[in-house]
Formats: structure tokens, sequence, C-alpha cells
């Protein structure tokens, strides 16, 4: 049977998949690669870390695999970080990621001087600290040498394209976080790019998620194992590739993901923007759009709190007499580790354990943490829920492994959360848009009714639910109460 393979290009690692064309995950494995934190708020990676990441990957998934099956490969990407390639194709210098924090300056220039309004009008978007054009911003102030060297620009999982098959290209879902694309009318925005000094011909050919782009180079084809005649798609931005593999496609369908930071991502058909633009109006991998809301935060969260604090990676022991207390713990947190996005739009905020007594115990504080997050995502699925109000959704990401969590989620946004059949997200995505591209399926709709399946739901408990109502009123009080103390580090 023809086989597919999907990536999900992350944070901390990718994540690769092989998956049949039924949907069958036959193989998976995982391969990290380093972040650099060159200075407090930054956040860079190398991307040459990330192609031999997918070497390695693709080579250990095929082991004892049927290597000429291999039909199509799909990535889903880490968003919005800079990627910066010269006249030869070698990389200028590290990529500046989606959670760096360095760009608050340009950030407040884009929505203060050029104006929110306008923004908004050639986007569909306000500047966020992580979006790629403040970044080219900060480029092109602080580092000129690095500036003129200029000769592509591309987002993270567009560089295994660039390596795979030769082709400077993007997708529409991850173009629509750059800041440089009219999302509404689906094409690079000639303004913004004259704001941010960026010439057309950096900019990558703009594409659907599904649309197949090139076949492996001879000499890329023999390092991974491959047939030369593999088919790479365009691939998605990590939330858009994550909403197809878990289902949330058609109009109101909701997903949650809880991975390194956080989402509220929103189906829509048409296109529309919240009053505020506290949530991002971005393209979808069906060739249709989406709302979304994203906290810098989630599971990492977690990650910081049991790894950095506690020193134990015995979550399941560490979460052990939680559950009784959901709705009566007396501890918040706020989750705002790197900053803020949505809706606060705050690189200065910081987490921050509030209402600690002497008799708070360590379960209380590990409660908090998780309801922190939910917290954090009810401040985006309230804002969504002002024109069309929610009634489900879907959940993925590594948060999501935990019943807890999952529990968390469902009482404080008051709603059944589904767990789909496949936890992989990102990488299942990916590897259905590359069924899409190799015309296995016709749509990403079909391929998303044959595939997809809900494993078990999550009911909110009503008690539970009705004291985080009331919680979460507090809640919102604390980050109005110590924004201007946060803004004094």
């Amino acid at each position: 049977m023809d086989t597919y393979i999907g990536i999900d290009l992350g944070t901390s690692g990718a994540k690769l998949l092989l998956v049949d064309g039924a949907g069958k995950i036959l193989a998976s494995v995982t391969e990290n690669y380093p972040v650099s934190y060159p200075k407090s708020g930054w956040s860079e990676q190398d991307p040459r870390d990330w192609y031999a990441g997918a070497v390695r990957g693709v080579r250990r998934l095929l082991a004892g695999q049927d290597a000429s099956a291999v039909r199509g490969i799909g990535a889903g990407g880490q968003m919005h970080g800079l990627v910066a390639l010269d006249r030869e194709g070698e990389v200028i210098r590290p990529a500046i990621l989606w959670n760096d924090g360095r760009t608050q300056a340009q950030t407040d220039f884009l929505n203060g001087e050029v104006g929110r309004e306008k923004l908004s009008a050639c986007t569909g978007n306000i500047a966020f600290a992580g979006f790629t054009a403040p970044k080219i911003l900060w480029l092109r102030e602080n580092e000129p040498e690095n500036f003129v060297r200029i000769a592509r620009i591309m987002l993270p999982k567009d560089y295994l394209a660039y390596r795979f098959c030769g082709v400077h290209c993007t997708d529409y879902s991850d173009a629509s976080g750059t800041l440089l694309l009219d999302v509404k009318n689906r094409c690079w925005s000639e303004e913004m790019c004259s704001i941010c000094g960026v010439r057309p011909e950096w900019l990558p050919v703009l594409h659907e998620s599904y649309a197949p782009v090139g076949r492996l180079l001879p000499a890329v084809a023999a390092e991974l194992g491959l047939d030369e005649d593999v088919l790479v798609c365009a691939g998605a931005g990590d939330n858009a590739a994550a909403a197809v593999g878990t289902g949330t496609v058609e109009e109101g369908d909701c997903n949650i993901s809880l991975g390194t930071s956080g989402t509220v991502f929103i189906a829509q058909d048409a296109f529309s923007v919240d009053k505020a633009n506290a949530l991002h109006s971005f393209c979808h991998a069906n060739g249709r759009f989406h709302r979304m809301g994203c906290i810098l935060s989630a599971a990492s969260c977690n990650a910081w709190w049991s790894d950095n604090i506690l020193r134990t990676r015995d979550y399941n022991t560490e979460q052990a007499g939680a559950d009784a207390l959901r709705g009566k713990n007396d501890v918040f947190f706020l989750p705002y580790l790197m900053g803020e996005r949505s809706p606060h739009n705050d690189v200065n905020a910081r987490g921050a354990f509030i209402g600690m007594r002497p008799d708070t115990s360590r379960v209380q504080m590990t409660l908090a943490v998780a309801e922190g997050v939910a917290f954090a995502l009810k401040d985006c699925t309230d804002i969504a829920a002002q024109d069309a109000p929610l009634r489900r959704t879907r959940i993925c990401g590594g948060g999501a492994r935990s019943a807890l969590w999952r529990q968390v989620v469902a009482d404080v946004l008051n709603m059944p959360v589904e767990s789909p059949a496949a936890e992989e997200g990102p990488a299942y995505g990916g590897a259905m848009l590359a069924m899409v591209a190799c015309e296995r399926y016709d749509s990403v709709s079909a391929a998303v009714r044959a595939l997809v399946r809900v494993r078990s739901v999550t009911q909110p408990d009503p008690a539970a639910a009705e004291a985080y109502r009331g919680k979460y009123e507090t809640f919102k009080k604390l980050y109005p109460a110590l924004k201007g103390v946060f803004a004094q580090w």
C-alpha cells in the first residue's frame, strides 16, 4: 500500500510519522535539536539543524519499512520564524523564532506609527512581537550587515522544502503569520513589504497547503533513502496542520492545541476579523480561513514547573490528588513565561503564582498551572464566542495526553472536549496534506471524512464548571493589576 510521511517541525524537535493511505500510523520517530537563548527573551535555532534532524528522522522512520511505497511528504511547522538566505542559498544567521521577544520596539512602531487600522486593512491582523515582519525590521535596524545579504526569506518548514526540492515556496496558512500577507485576498501585501523594506523577489511563491511543489532532488533522495519521484507538498503552519489532523476544517469547528504554546483554532468559510484584532485572522490549510488565539506558554508551563522547579518528569505522580481539587483551588497561576500574545500582546508579561498561604500544597500549585493555561485559553474562546458560540472542541498536543488537563479545559470552557483517535496533530495533518497532493483524496475535507475519528469525549463537570466561572472573573483581574509591574523589569 502507498505510504506518506508527515513531519511536525516543532521548536524542541521534529516528529515524523509514516502513514498509509487508510490513515494507519505505521511508524513514528522524534528527532530533537537545540534551541539557543543568546539573550533574555531571545529564542533562535539553526535551520540546518532542522534539515539534519529531518534526514535522521526519515532514515529512522523507514527502518524495516518499504521505502519504495512512500509517495509524498507533507510538513506542518512552527510559524513566524525568520529564515534568511543569501544568494548562494546559505543561512545568513540563526532563525529568530516565534517565541522570541526582542521586537517590542518594532511591534510598537507598526501598531503605533503605521497604525493598527492600516495593518488590519492590509493584512487582516495587527502586529505581534512573534510575527515575522517585526523581526525583519529588527534585522534591518540591528544587523544591517546581515540584512543587506538577504536574497530569500522563508518560514521554518519551507526551509525543508527548499532543501528537499530546491524550491522557494510557502503556503497561505503559514504566510498569514508573517504580517506581509493580505490574508483576505491571499497575496503578498505590497504596502507592508514597502514598510518593512522587503523586496518582492525575496518572498516565496504562494501555494495552497495541499499543492504539490516539487519532487526530491537526486542527492537528497539518496540521503533520505527514498525514490526521486516522491512528491513534496507545500505543507502548513503547525496549527493549521494540526487542525487538519484533528478534523477541524468545517465552519465553526474548534481545536485547542496544548503544545509548547497553546492555541484556540476556529475554522471559517469566510474571512472575518474580531473588533479588537485580539485574535489572528489567517488562511486555513483547506483553502478557506480560520481565526486563532495563541498563548505563548501552555504545556511548556508544566514542563517548567515539573522539570525545572520540582526536578521530576513523573507528571502523573505530581498530578495525583489534583482532580479532587478542581474548582476549589485558592492558588492562581499566570502562564506568561514567554510574555503573552492573545489577547494581551505584551512581551513584558511574566509568569506568577498568586494566592499562596502557609498551608498551600505542592499539588495545589501543580493544579494551578493547568488552570492558568485553561483560563488563558478561555480569554481567547470568549472573544471568538462574541460572534458565534463554541459548543465543543477537539484537543491535541502533549498536554492533551493528561486526563487532568483535558478535564480542567472542559470545566473551565464548559464544553465537551473531544480527543481524536490519532493524537499526532501537525505530523498527521502533514501526512494528510501529502495524500491530497498525491491525489489519494480529492480534497482536505474528503481526507478528514475518511481518516479522522474521535477516540473519547471529556464532558464538563457542572459543579466544577460553575466554580471555575467565578474563579475566571478573578483571573481576569490579575494581569491588569500586574501589567505596570511587569513593564518595570
